[in-house]
């Protein structure tokens, strides 16, 4: 039922009192009645006694969820300032992605259950109990999320866009499987990182143009994809070269090989975006560049454990140890380096030297810095033992 507030108040009925004294107005309010004492008579007026609390949308007040609590505290007030290195987005993180969590319950599991892995992560000795109840949430935000999915709308495409950046964030955050490719196609498997990365990416596309207006447009980061400086330190460049010659000789087809040279090629803008951000770039929306722009072609090649993919992976490695300051990232670069090597015949290994080192020394080749004569790039492709010295 809706009430008109526009028109004012109806009048009092006939013979009925309007409830105002003469002395009543709009500025001058009724006397309200005074406090029932022991004197007063039965008919007096008395308080009306309430038995139980009043139900609001289902919930009742009287009981606090002080688990969920504890969660979105941790959320508001830590976890939200570790998902990215731009300062503006930090408040977006702790105030209006929680408030569209108001509106949408699959956001609020959410984060959540990010919240719920980050104080795992804090809290070795109860790292075992925040797990169980990030997957519980995580379990019915991903249900509510798929039903949701086939209705995307301007109104409630910015929690689809939140939450999509929080499950990148819970995949990675979660235990990861010792031994695990990391990149295995079986969708129960939560280290299924590039094929999930690049699924976000296509479900946000169609309401990309409303993001971009909306309340959470200072997440985006324009131009993320565009590359005009091309610049990097000299062993990066040589490495890249050499991967490049082995694309050109690899075997599996044309279309195969038109896969790795699309892969390497979106590597070096990747390297080279890392190399040359600004302080104010979000390094890991700039980090994951590259799985996304990857051809499908070439997500079938990991998964058949070919060589050169594997390769080129590893090579991304370096990538994914600059990013090993956050939490919810740390170790990853080592864990996927691990399970190259071990998938690799003793020959292909000597591919993998060179970020092999790179992470072993836990070097950060792609920091910018002055680039002296010697660290600039050459045109010759450089054999694997000079390459090996970052």
């Amino acid at each position: 039922m809706e009430l008109d507030l526009g028109r004012g108040a109806p009048s009092a009925r006939s013979g009925e009192s309007s409830g105002l004294s003469e002395e009543s107005s709009p500025l001058h309010p009724p006397k309200l009645p005074k406090r029932v004492s022991d004197s007063q008579s039965p008919g007096s007026f008395r308080p009306e006694k309430r038995t139980k609390p009043v139900i609001t949308n289902g919930l009742d007040p009287g009981e606090l969820h002080m688990g969920d609590l504890e969660l979105l505290h941790q959320f508001v007030t830590q976890t939200c300032y570790t998902t990215s290195n731009k300062a503006d987005s930090h408040e977006l993180w702790r105030i209006t992605v929680p408030k569209e969590g108001i509106n949408h319950d699959f956001l609020m599991r959410g984060i959540l259950a990010v919240a719920a892995l980050h104080l795992s992560h804090l809290y070795p000795d109860r790292a075992v109990e925040y797990q169980h109840i990030a997957n519980s949430h995580q379990d019915r935000a991903l249900g509510s999320f798929q039903a949701a999915m086939t209705d995307m709308t301007e109104s409630n495409c910015h929690a689809f866009f939140a939450l999509s950046s929080l499950i990148v964030v819970y995949n990675f955050a979660s235990p990861r499987t010792p031994g695990s490719l990391a990149f295995t196609y079986d969708s129960e498997d939560s280290a299924n990182w590039l094929a999930m990365i690049r699924g976000v990416n296509s479900i946000l596309m169609p309401s990309w143009p409303w993001v971009e207006n909306g309340p959470l447009r200072g997440l985006l980061q324009p131009g993320v994809f565009d590359t005009s400086d091309t610049r990097l330190p000299k062993p990066a460049d040589l490495q890249l070269r050499q991967l490049a010659e082995l694309c050109e000789s690899a075997t599996g087809g044309d279309e195969a090989v038109e896969a790795y040279k699309a892969a390497v090629k979106a590597l070096r803008k990747c390297f080279a975006k890392i190399f040359t951000r600004s302080s104010v770039e979000c390094e890991v929306g700039t980090a994951f560049t590259w799985p996304v722009e990857v051809p499908d072609k070439f997500i079938e090649l990991l998964h058949a454990r070919s060589p050169e993919a594997l390769v080129i992976l590893a090579h991304y490695c370096v990538v994914l140890h600059h990013l090993d300051k956050y939490w919810w990232l740390e170790g990853w670069a080592v864990h996927v380096m691990d399970s190259i090597y071990n998938e690799l015949t003793e020959s292909w290994r000597e591919w993998i030297q060179w970020p092999s080192t790179v992470i072993a020394r836990n070097e950060r080749c792609l920091t910018w810095r002055p680039l002296s004569p010697n660290m600039l790039p050459t045109q010759t492709s450089g054999s694997m033992s000079t390459m090996s010295s970052a």
